[in-house]
């Protein structure tokens, strides 16, 4: 048992890594958000979503994929989607550096618990399960609210196209989509509210 419970270790350790790991999103207080803050609030919004989606989903396994849906990252670093959703090779080396990351985290754990965290992580990536489809949901939604919450001024040109494309995760669920207006709507106001302020000051110059 002491062995397992130091390779099981090992990977706790690793885990450290999600907390200085940081993403291209910042937080209110104008500091920029860890891959672990990302997570932790996916998982709540996992707990409190959870009354008001399928009766027969697998919460145990939602909450798993959750939590280890980034772990990757700890080896493979955080890379922002804009940087390369128009660019093929650059995806496909990142889903290696990911799977490589994720084979890695599998032969350190015991063989069973390995396994099984590594097949979650497999069905999160396919998204195909109601589970995985909820997750990347979850997981779309929670960088918007945190764009949403940041500065204006740290979005990308990009990013004011993106707040609008969420529909394409969340449009297999009545609740996520209704979430979903929620968080679209305060990113239009925002984006409304920023233009207003430029042609104000522009004004007064």
């Amino acid at each position: 048992m002491q062995d397992k419970l130091k390779r099981i270790y090992q990977i706790i350790r690793l885990g450290e890594n999600l907390k200085t790991e940081l993403r291209h999103s910042w937080l209110s207080n104008g500091r920029r958000e860890s891959v672990a803050e990302h997570t932790w609030r996916m998982t709540l919004m996992a707990v409190l979503l959870q009354p008001y989606l399928k009766t027969n989903l697998d919460m145990d396994k939602l909450l798993k994929m959750v939590i280890i849906h980034d772990l990757v990252e700890a080896e493979a670093r955080d890379i922002p989607v804009f940087e390369i959703m128009n660019d093929v090779a650059a995806m496909k080396q990142k889903q290696a550096n990911e799977l490589r990351a994720m084979s890695n985290i599998k032969n350190i754990l015991p063989e069973e618990l390995g396994e099984d965290l590594y097949r979650i992580w497999i069905e999160f990536e396919a998204k195909e399960t109601y589970e995985a489809k909820v997750a990347n949901a979850l997981d779309k939604l929670e960088v918007q609210i945190q764009h949403n919450e940041a500065d204006i001024s740290t979005w990308k040109p990009i990013e004011y196209e993106l707040c609008l494309l969420l529909g394409e995760h969340t449009d297999f669920s009545s609740v996520l989509t209704e979430l979903k207006a929620i968080i679209e709507l305060e990113a239009k106001e925002k984006i409304q509210q920023s233009q207003k302020q430029t042609i104000s000051l522009q004004n007064k110059k």
